[in-house]
């Protein structure tokens, strides 16, 4: 696995980078800084960067088959309309947790943007603990709410055949599986197909290969891993010049490229100095294994 390339392709300096998506339509990679409260797209072609703000922490973004954007920020699903950088609101969750924000966040293959949430952290990953809980935005905007009792709503993603959704809490340290039914969106059987290790650190942002394999970025563990989510082993290590590493894509013409996020916040002066790149976008070469198409927001 010699091959394996890793460069830092975007230095944005991202306090806490996240949710990287590929829009294959504009070889784009669109991600957001979430204590920045902004939605970020670069284009692979230009090396140019264009930035929307907001008015609360973003903490995913997804295509929407409509055309622009839908987002999760603050507490509520929006829709961004990228042209006149406008933001509307399409559901508002949480509202009685004054505290919480949504974290990371998904579409399924039948259209539904999943997101779940998490209390605001007083430093990265510390925050009250139970807070959060899994929704889903169905394409007439009605949500529907999977489970409370969430410490950190992170990675999730379904399998190639549509049958089983995997979802990440970080603070339970393991990737979970439910069995999943497509047709009306429902979820059952919950269990662990991963145990992270000591030195993978924290679960974070997930995506799933053309191969129906696993990768996660580890959070202050600074690699992505790929695991195989039906034996529980883990298949690799790629390891990156950061320690934040918050989530993955695959993207490039034809999604054999791997782009991992990563944040900055909460590292001291001396960490800084010792990883520049911390808070940029990193584009991953040579894997051997390809990705697969996001999925749009049909609402």
């Amino acid at each position: 696995m010699s091959s394996i390339k890793i460069e830092c392709v975007l230095r944005e300096n991202c306090r806490c980078g996240e949710s990287p998506v590929w829009e294959g339509a504009s070889n784009s990679l669109l991600f957001v800084d979430i204590p920045a409260k902004k939605v970020c797209l670069w284009d692979s072609l230009s090396k140019r960067v264009q930035r929307v703000a907001v008015d609360a922490p973003v903490s995913s973004v997804a295509l929407r088959q409509l055309g622009g954007y839908v987002a999760t920020i603050g507490t509520k699903f929006c829709a961004l309309n990228w042209e006149n950088q406008s933001v509307s609101v399409l559901a508002t969750v949480d509202k009685e947790k004054t505290n919480n924000r949504f974290n990371d966040g998904k579409v399924d293959p039948a259209g539904r943007y999943f997101a779940g949430t998490m209390a605001e952290e007083t430093a990265p990953a510390v925050l009250e603990r139970h807070q959060g809980s899994l929704y889903s935005l169905f394409p007439d905007h009605s949500v529907k709410k999977y489970f409370d009792q969430v410490d950190i709503s992170n990675g999730l993603d379904w399998s190639l055949d549509h049958k089983i959704f995997y979802y990440i809490d970080s603070l339970s340290y393991s990737v979970d599986a439910f069995d999943y039914d497509l047709q009306t969106g429902q979820i059952s059987n919950r269990r662990i197909v991963y145990k992270m290790e000591k030195d993978e650190q924290i679960p974070d942002g997930m995506c799933i290969d053309a191969e129906g394999k696993l990768w996660v970025a580890c959070y202050n563990g600074g690699r992505v891993i790929r695991l195989d989510p039906e034996t529980g082993k883990r298949l690799q290590t790629v390891k990156l010049p950061v320690d934040k590493t918050t989530s993955c894509c695959f993207g490039g013409k034809d999604y054999s490229e791997m782009y991992v996020t990563c944040a900055r916040d909460g590292m001291d002066a001396e960490r800084l100095l010792k990883q520049p790149d911390a808070g940029g976008i990193f584009k991953i070469t040579g894997l051997g294994v390809k990705g697969i198409a996001p999925y749009s927001y049909a609402g």
